[in-house]
């Protein structure tokens, strides 16, 4: 089975963190691919200001095209209405061979939503998740493998990856108060952020 991993997020914007998280489960998952999807419109930050999704998709690209593993997908960008990841999957299933696994990447932080997520059991019916955690997260993920079974046990998977205490929040609060961003993300995003005076005030 060819594993593909899927880095979903809003990217508002992409940092180092979500670089090194991505890098840090192909090499152990020894993943043939891991596909960056900015999200469109997320349907767990509905109420909260988000930068265009063309911003935010030109930033990933930047990002990620040194790495001939990664890849950006506009796959959300295309679809109408709320950006659920079981729509996506689906999508992703009719377009890969048959012999693909695909597995979700995403923070242990993140993985406590779980079971709000739309149609969560047929989502981990067809996709592992892969929580990436820190020290001291492993309970609370280990509480939500429990919450959904056998197929919790089976489908969601703990890897400790790098610990960078970077966050796309602190950084658009840095812009905003004319701070320095450099080496928290790449430098081509800084210099696209900058031509397209996002996050300025």
């Amino acid at each position: 089975m060819k594993k593909v991993g899927i880095m979903g997020g809003t990217f508002d914007p992409i940092h180092y963190g979500h670089l090194m998280t991505a890098e840090a489960v192909r090499d152990e998952y020894n993943m043939h691919q891991v596909i960056f999807i900015p999200a469109a419109n997320p349907p767990h930050k509905s109420d909260w200001h988000i930068t265009a999704a063309r911003h935010r998709f030109n930033m990933t690209l930047l990002a990620t095209c040194s790495n001939p593993y990664f890849e950006v997908s506009d796959i959300e960008m295309r679809r109408i209405g709320p950006s659920y990841t079981i729509d996506t999957v689906k999508e992703l299933i009719q377009i890969y061979p048959d012999d693909t696994e695909f597995y979700f990447i995403t923070g242990a932080d993140a993985m406590q939503e779980l079971p709000s997520w739309h149609k969560i059991d047929e989502l981990l019916e067809i996709c592992h998740f892969i929580a990436a955690t820190r020290q001291g997260c492993l309970p609370d993920v280990t509480a939500i493998k429990k919450h959904f079974g056998d197929l919790g046990n089976e489908h969601i998977h703990r890897l400790a990856t790098p610990e960078l205490e970077i966050s796309s929040t602190d950084i658009r609060e840095r812009l905003e108060k004319g701070y320095s961003i450099k080496y928290i993300l790449p430098e081509p995003v800084e210099q696209y952020i900058r031509k397209e005076h996002l996050y300025l005030t």
